[in-house]
């Protein structure tokens, strides 16, 4: 299907392009196209210009030694190639090589689809995104930003300029999902960032995708973890718990339905916290 007739117009700063989106309600920002465009195909999204943010770089995946920082523009190649562990793991197992190589991390979330990989990554390694807009420059935490279905924090006339993601002494993290046969996408994904102690979880942060409206923390498995020994009880209590902390914004449908998307939260769950663990 053919989109909507648009304008189009390039950009060589991120100021230049917050003038665009201030001038123009309608105005959507292009990335790697990779979300959006196809949403034009279908008509779900009408723009009537598209301002490319191309030129403006912001693709560095940077060890700042106290953590990473991520341009808004690093395509999931990049990322895959540069960063590590379940952030490297996710960027990895998107779409395929042709979404990689063009589709951003930025472009990502802000799209926020409910089956994207990168926002429970972000959310279990308490990442914070970067934003700036008319009104200055301001920061989100992850599990802040995504509110609801394709429903993020960011303003209208705002930009995301660059992600950043702790490190933490004697952490380790994994992400496992489920994917679509077809797409690729995460009919569920969980993502682990924890730290263990002479066998026992000093400190554990868990996020969830897929299987949600949109990423979410699960605060209730976390509970069961904190303090308490990594075995295989433990874990299938956190599994059990994971089933609770997302039965109020579960997502199904024909072929793959919220109760069995719920149970298998919990199966991927385990597979991350002993991918993490091990």
């Amino acid at each position: 299907m053919w989109p909507k007739s648009f304008d189009y117009i390039r950009v060589n700063s991120v100021e230049e392009a917050i003038t665009q989106l201030n001038k123009h309600e309608d105005a959507k920002l292009l990335a790697g196209g990779h979300s959006l465009l196809p949403a034009m195909k279908l008509r779900l999204a009408e723009p009537a210009l598209l301002v490319d943010i191309a030129p403006l770089g912001l693709t560095q995946v940077s060890d700042r030694g106290h953590g990473w920082s991520i341009g808004a523009m690093a395509t999931h190649a990049h990322i895959a190639a540069n960063a590590n562990g379940a952030l490297a793991q996710a960027a990895a197992g998107i779409g395929d090589q042709q979404v990689r190589n063009f589709g951003t991390i930025g472009g990502n979330i802000a799209h926020a689809d409910p089956a994207s990989d990168p926002p429970a990554v972000l959310v279990a390694l308490g990442a914070k995104i970067y934003i700036r807009g008319s009104g200055g420059e301001r920061n989100v935490a992850a599990e802040d930003f995504f509110i609801d279905l394709f429903t993020t924090d960011l303003l209208s006339d705002e930009i995301i300029t660059s992600i950043y993601i702790p490190r933490k002494e004697g952490h380790t993290n994994a992400y496992a999902k489920m994917a679509h046969p077809a797409s690729r996408y995460a009919l569920v994904g969980v993502a682990v960032d924890i730290c263990t102690q002479e066998g026992h979880c000093r400190e554990v942060r868990i996020g969830v995708t897929g299987a949600t409206t949109h990423a979410v923390r699960a605060s209730g498995a976390e509970a069961v973890l904190q303090g308490a020994e990594i075995n295989d009880g433990n874990i299938a209590q956190a599994c059990e718990a994971i089933q609770a902390d997302i039965a109020d914004q579960l997502l199904g449908d024909a072929a793959y339905p919220e109760d069995y998307r719920q149970a298998m939260a919990g199966v991927f769950l385990g597979r991350a916290i002993r991918a993490a663990t091990a």
